[in-house]
């Protein structure tokens, strides 16, 4: 599979998900880190003055990136993850979309959550993307098998 898995993990959860989605697809694996890591305190969610508080409520935080090298160029299908924050994307995303020229790629989004799915995280990161493609994948949560993992990623333009 010639596609890029860019994800970006807080706690270990996602980065889990997309090594497994790597693993089964054989695709090339970048992690999008942010510049200041975010610590336990920082996505205390009940915490409205934590980072990750601050950060959602505002549409236009760009936290940094620690780095601006993943070779997206290289793909036309890029597997995007993140863990859901507030029902969306978390703003890094945002600001690792605005950081590349995206156009012509397509975008498959994957997230990890404890309880909600996706929700209305393509429609808030296209405005990041222009010129790409961006379409909802699915929650990878749990213990996923190498072969549901190689189906799903090999066929999610047909589902």
């Amino acid at each position: 599979m010639n596609a890029l898995i860019a994800y970006f993990s807080a706690t270990g959860t996602t980065a889990a998900a997309a090594r497994a989605l790597a693993q089964a697809t054989g695709a090339a694996l970048y992690e999008i880190k942010p510049a200041v890591p975010y610590t336990s305190a920082d996505l205390d969610w009940r915490d409205k003055t934590s980072r990750s508080s601050v950060e959602m409520r505002d549409k236009h935080s760009r936290p940094a990136l620690a780095d601006t090298s993943a070779p997206v160029a290289d793909y036309d299908v890029i597997f995007l993850g993140f863990p859901v924050w507030w029902y969306v994307a978390p703003t890094i995303l945002n600001t690792f979309l605005e950081a590349y020229d995206f156009t012509g790629k397509t975008i498959v989004l994957f997230a990890t959550s404890g309880g909600s799915g996706l929700g209305k995280s393509a429609v808030e990161l296209r405005p990041s993307a222009p010129g790409a493609r961006i379409v909802d994948g699915r929650m990878l949560n749990g213990r996923l098998s190498e072969s549901e993992l190689k189906t799903w990623a090999e066929g999610w333009d047909r589902q």
